[in-house]
């Protein structure tokens, strides 16, 4: 079952009509939606950010994905003017955008910033200490403290050797060599694209 969807995964009302769009696709196809955003200014963007449900997601997955994306998008055709399409991975230093992200990452340092003034501020930076019902536990330099998963305004990773390291294994338990049967050689991978921030596939040019 769906869980209903945070104010970090969608967060602007038209976010929000767009995943309910979107999200029955993308978790049909064994994807999970970490995060949606329709960027405007000169050049609308729609931002559609997925992993799969082990959290890999490889420039293969973003590609499939965006290729059912663009078609679902094409038919239902939800954005009155012209845009780009980018589906991409959550990166090493990912967004956390449900409350289980918090438990998921217990022990590595994140950002918080919060909607509203908390004892005088909105910014917290510390190591992730679980989470206790709907409160995510942050340890921070006067000590552990709980804010309410409802107060989050934006949250994130903070890249470091212990994050990467991590990611390094996760990749490593994920990959599985007996579902080859070449060898990848540099001229293979020649023309794929891959970077620490995640895979992500180029912009597609979507007209209204």
């Amino acid at each position: 079952m769906t869980n209903t969807l945070s104010d970090m995964v969608a967060k602007a009302a038209i976010d929000r009509r767009l995943a309910a769009i979107v999200l029955p696709t993308i978790e049909g196809m064994g994807f999970r939606l970490v995060r949606l955003r329709l960027m405007g200014g000169k050049r609308v963007t729609l931002q559609i950010m997925a992993e799969r449900e082990n959290g890999s997601m490889e420039v293969e997955d973003c590609a499939e994905l965006s290729r059912a994306l663009s078609v679902l998008l094409d038919v239902e055709d939800p954005i009155e003017r012209e845009y780009s399409l980018e589906v991409s991975s959550p990166g090493i230093d990912r967004p956390l955008t449900r409350l289980e992200d918090f438990a998921r990452w217990e022990g590595y340092e994140a950002k918080l910033e919060t909607a509203e003034l908390i004892e005088g501020r909105k910014r917290f930076k510390g190591v992730l200490a679980g989470v206790e019902g709907n409160e995510v536990l942050i340890d921070v330099d006067e000590g552990t403290i709980g804010l309410d998963f409802d107060w989050l305004a934006d949250a994130k990773l903070v890249l470091t050797d212990e994050l990467v390291a991590e990611s390094l294994k996760a990749r490593k338990q994920v990959f599985d060599e007996t579902a080859f049967d070449e060898i990848v050689t540099e001229e293979n991978i020649a023309d794929e694209t891959n970077t620490d921030d995640g895979a992500s596939t180029p912009a597609l040019e979507k007209d209204a």
